[in-house]
């Protein structure tokens, strides 16, 4: 029987391996080197997690942390203290599909929190850039450009009486946008109208399949009772020719015994 739930948990979960521990934090403790040293039982190098169950800021509220030895100059003993090591967060493809089947029902801003601060951080650079402050890099500003080029045009010009298909008249709130979207829209629900009209028509076909089918079936079983009918007329008259003709053999003897006594 196992002694401890670590030896429990392998024996569930053979294929995980344990590599650390973690607390809610939010920041390291007084007492996180001795509870480092006891999970040295199970890992030579153990990883402290600390989660911040309450982050004032977006992103993933997760630090962690290695304990090493650190060495003074003054040559005194040494001393135990973490270092922060870089770390991500990753899910399997089955965990994925759950939580994107979970987030479809919440309504969070927390995303366009987190575009906010991006974008905030990409015009300080911009404007860091422009004051001089920082050197230009070519390739972020690269990457900057195919992401404004991936943008929609989103620009509202004055309305125009002019419509494309040569008729002149009025218009009220026209745009290059709403015109856009316009024809987007109109494509799609094109798109979805031959499908369902395509669908139709197969399923009418082969509604026009199966009854030319069954009426073919049902010929042939009309048919073949019909052959079955001439076949029992065919062996009744063959059956009364006989019993005639074995009537009249046995009359002609009766005859012959007849006069036989005479």
């Amino acid at each position: 029987m196992p002694a401890t739930t670590a030896e429990t948990l392998s024996l569930i979960n053979a294929r995980e391996k344990l590599i650390g521990w973690y607390h809610s934090g939010p920041k390291l403790r007084a007492s996180d080197l001795e509870i480092n040293e006891l999970f040295k039982r199970y890992t030579p190098n153990p990883l402290l997690v600390i989660i911040d169950v309450q982050p004032k800021e977006s992103g993933v509220p997760t630090d962690a942390y290695f304990a090493v030895e650190e060495i003074k100059d003054d040559g005194t003993t040494t001393t135990k203290t973490f270092v922060h090591t870089p770390s991500i967060i990753e899910a399997e493809e089955a965990e994925e599909i759950g939580v994107e089947h979970l987030l479809r029902d919440i309504r969070d801003v927390a995303s366009l929190q987190g575009l906010h601060l991006r974008l905030r951080d990409i015009g300080q650079y911009l404007q860091k850039v422009l004051d001089g402050t920082l050197p230009v890099n070519h390739a972020i500003l690269g990457n900057l450009q195919d992401v404004f080029n991936l943008l929609p045009n989103l620009s509202t010009p004055k309305t125009s009486s002019h419509i494309p298909n040569g008729i002149d008249a009025p218009v009220k709130n026209d745009s290059e946008l709403a015109h856009a979207m316009s024809i987007k829209t109109n494509d799609q629900l094109m798109a979805i109208y031959l499908s369902s009209l395509i669908r139709a028509i197969t399923a009418f076909h082969d509604l026009i399949e199966n009854k030319i089918q069954n009426r073919q079936q049902q010929e042939e079983k009309e048919a073949k009772k019909d052959e079955g009918k001439e076949d029992e007329k065919k062996k009744s008259s063959g059956t009364d020719s006989v019993n005639g003709v074995a009537g009249a053999k046995e009359a002609e003897k009766e005859k012959e015994e007849k006069d036989k006594k005479k």
